[in-house]
């Protein structure tokens, strides 16, 4: 019997080249992962400023001229740069089913597992198939004009219907599963996942929600309403925002700050659990909880942890019975 051919692994390296560091970071993973068998795919664009080619690598690297089925065939997508960038290969990956590892250049990183400093043993962890992938809620967005659709996208973070004019208001009417909800006078109001809570979510005084809670957010953002609160609806919810009344108020609508949609007056916009989760990569199994502490620098000084506290209590009990 003939054995059959050992299946080529393959790699997705996207990075921020226009940073020193990431190009820097980039060409370690690049060395390291073709070292050990693996097979890199790039954008063509992105090679070049990296200074890497086929004479370097030879047949371990592959270069793509399109952003078109980028992910197709790659075990994993490698991100080196902030949640922009991580944000930037989910949209690249969607539908291909790709899990996104991200490497924080960034300020804040949320949606990175790795540090610059952690390259070898990333890459070793990538080698040993070492990482588990988490499934995330998406959100899928459609928007119609008298019942004819103009668009329809996805949103990892959030979408968000918002004033176009830094002057005027928009009035907006949302609903929830096909019941009226409220009536705004608003700069906008955004419709958030669980990943996304401690974004834009976040800033406009949404609540943080963990990640194993399939939510979608509700944030009115500066309306003069009496209720205008933020709110939680169930995953299977189906959000609907209809921008009315204001002819001299334009809106537009943001998908994860990276793609945007003029909204015309009686533009009606639905949000949705999505078809397509996005599918993260993670190296450690630390709690939701220490990333939120590391990443906001919380302060928790003066916590013990429940097996200290279970040693003050039994010496406490020991004194209390001697005495």
């Amino acid at each position: 019997m003939t054995a059959s051919p050992p299946t080529t692994r393959r790699v997705l390296l996207l990075a921020h080249t226009g940073r020193a560091e990431a190009r820097s970071v980039a060409r370690s993973f690049i060395a390291g992962l073709t070292a050990d068998g693996l097979v890199v795919r790039l954008l063509a664009a992105e090679a070049k400023d990296l200074g890497v080619d086929h004479e370097e690598f030879g047949e371990s690297l592959e270069l793509n001229e399109s952003e078109a089925d980028l992910g197709r065939d790659c075990e994993l997508a490698v991100v080196i740069g902030g949640d922009g960038s991580i944000l930037r290969a989910a949209e690249m990956t969607h539908g291909a089913g790709t899990p996104v590892l991200g490497v924080n250049l960034g300020h804040v990183g949320f949606l990175a597992e790795a540090e610059p400093e952690e390259v070898d043993s990333t890459i070793a962890a990538i080698v040993a198939g070492r990482y588990t992938v988490e499934d995330r809620l998406t959100l899928d967005v459609r928007v119609s004009l008298d019942g004819e659709l103009i668009t329809s996208t996805f949103a990892v973070n959030e979408a968000s219907v918002e004033k176009s004019a830094r002057e005027r208001m928009i009035e907006v009417l949302v609903e929830i599963d096909g019941r009226p909800l409220s009536r705004w006078a608003c700069d906008g109001v955004v419709c958030a996942t669980p990943t996304g809570s401690t974004a834009y979510n976040f800033s406009a005084g949404g609540p943080v929600v963990w990640p194993q809670v399939e939510a979608i957010c509700l944030v009115p953002i500066s309306a003069h309403a009496l209720f205008a609160r933020p709110m939680v609806t169930g995953p299977d919810s189906l959000i609907a925002i209809e921008v009315i009344d204001r002819p001299d108020g334009a809106a537009v609508l943001w998908c994860d700050g990276r793609r945007t949609v003029d909204l015309p007056l009686g533009a009606h916009v639905e949000v949705r659990r999505g078809s397509d989760p996005v599918r993260l990569a993670r190296l450690h199994e630390a709690p939701f909880t220490d990333r939120l502490v590391a990443k906001f620098g919380l302060p928790v000084d003066g916590w013990r942890g429940e097996g200290e506290r279970r040693l003050r209590g039994a010496a406490a009990s020991e004194g209390g019975e001697s005495t």
